[in-house]
């Protein structure tokens, strides 16, 4: 076999559960500067969170009004940010959330920290104070083919590195690209889309 998975993260070569950092030479308007939480990622494709975009014109309390779920004056006082998740369903809920919160029917658990759970169960338990200790909720996923992320790996379209509390659910929204590369000891100004061009 001459498969190259020189990008390897991990054992298995799969990325679940890490971050991917938006190269400039990402090509994809879609995905300028974003930051992907990957939920799955198998020989099957892959799933992931863009968690460094704000979704325009609605907040939390917002959208459990439109869902007509009963909000408790402390409701407005929760501070998880709605994000545009990724282009594929942006009609559909996505809350990201530490691993306090479990439904056996309805959370994805990514890591021993992290879960995904795309049921109105949660949002209905957040708005009365039961839910996760920190999440954020995303409008929408990212989505790739089998083998699509792996191709545009290797074509440098992506970076990835480890999470942290800060990178997941952090309010700074606007920070956390530049924070995700410095993790890497990358700095943005640095890179181009034209690189290795002279």
């Amino acid at each position: 076999m001459s498969a190259d998975f020189s990008y390897q993260p991990g054992d298995d070569g799969f990325l679940e559960g890490k971050m991917l950092i938006a190269m400039p030479t990402i090509g994809d308007t879609r995905f300028e500067r974003t930051l992907i939480y990957m939920c799955v990622h198998n020989p099957d494709g892959a799933m992931g969170i863009v968690v460094n975009k704000l979704a325009p014109n609605i907040t939390f309390p917002d959208l459990l009004e439109r869902l007509s779920i009963a909000m408790p004056d402390a409701a407005e006082r929760i501070t998880c940010p709605v994000l545009v998740g990724g282009p594929v369903e942006m009609g559909r809920g996505f809350v990201l959330h530490t691993q306090d919160y479990f439904s056996e029917e309805s959370t994805l658990p990514v890591d021993e920290d992290v879960g995904l759970t795309a049921s109105v169960d949660i949002l209905r338990e957040m708005a009365g104070g039961h839910g996760p200790r920190q999440a954020l909720l995303a409008l929408g996923y990212a989505g790739w083919a089998p083998g699509q992320l792996d191709a545009e790996i290797q074509s440098n379209g992506w970076l990835h590195c480890d999470p942290d509390p800060d990178l997941l659910f952090g309010l700074d929204i606007e920070t956390k690209y530049h924070k995700a590369l410095a993790k890497l000891g990358v700095d943005i100004s640095l890179l181009s889309g034209d690189a290795g061009h002279a």
